[in-house]
């Protein structure tokens, strides 16, 4: 009597919650990690991930911080991706560390299916692609000096 191709959609918080699972788990080879910003955030909503840098590339031995932030529509779209770290990569924006979706395959063709998890391990296969192994990198540090992604910041300070 069950019909065949019927799926069942899981709500939106049971999915982050075993998102959450996971990423606290540390499953996988370590060199992607991913948890949640602040754990009294009912939405869940904020999250941070850490790439460690591929073997073999200009990013070997550099330790990366981003931003994932779920939408209350999440996981139906992706989550908005920015890396804190700076980086040089063909799909990051130099200014904002923006994953731009159009330039990152995975988000710009975003499946429900598709994890935080996923995001991670494919842009650090993404650091390892001909495009972007050998890229010159910035002086590691994080993203003090960038634009932020609603306009630029400014520090004052009262002397």
């Amino acid at each position: 009597m069950g019909s065949e191709g019927s799926r069942v959609v899981v709500p939106r918080n049971f999915r982050l919650l075993e998102e959450l699972e996971r990423g606290e788990k540390g499953i996988g080879d370590g060199t992607v990690s991913y948890g949640m910003d602040d754990p009294d955030d009912i939405y869940m909503r904020s999250w941070t991930g850490t790439i460690i840098g591929p073997h073999n590339t200009v990013h070997e031995g550099r330790i990366y911080q981003l931003k994932l932030f779920c939408d209350k529509d999440y996981p139906d779209n992706p989550p908005t991706v920015r890396f804190q770290t700076r980086i040089n990569m063909t799909c990051v924006n130099q200014e904002t560390g923006v994953v731009e979706p159009s330039l990152f395959p995975m988000l710009a063709h975003w499946q429900r299916e598709y994890a935080m998890e996923d995001i991670l391990v494919n842009l650090k296969k993404e650091m390892s692609a001909p495009r972007n192994r050998k890229l010159y990198q910035p002086p590691e540090g994080n993203d003090d000096q960038r634009m932020e992604q609603k306009g630029l910041i400014l520090r004052c300070s009262i002397l």
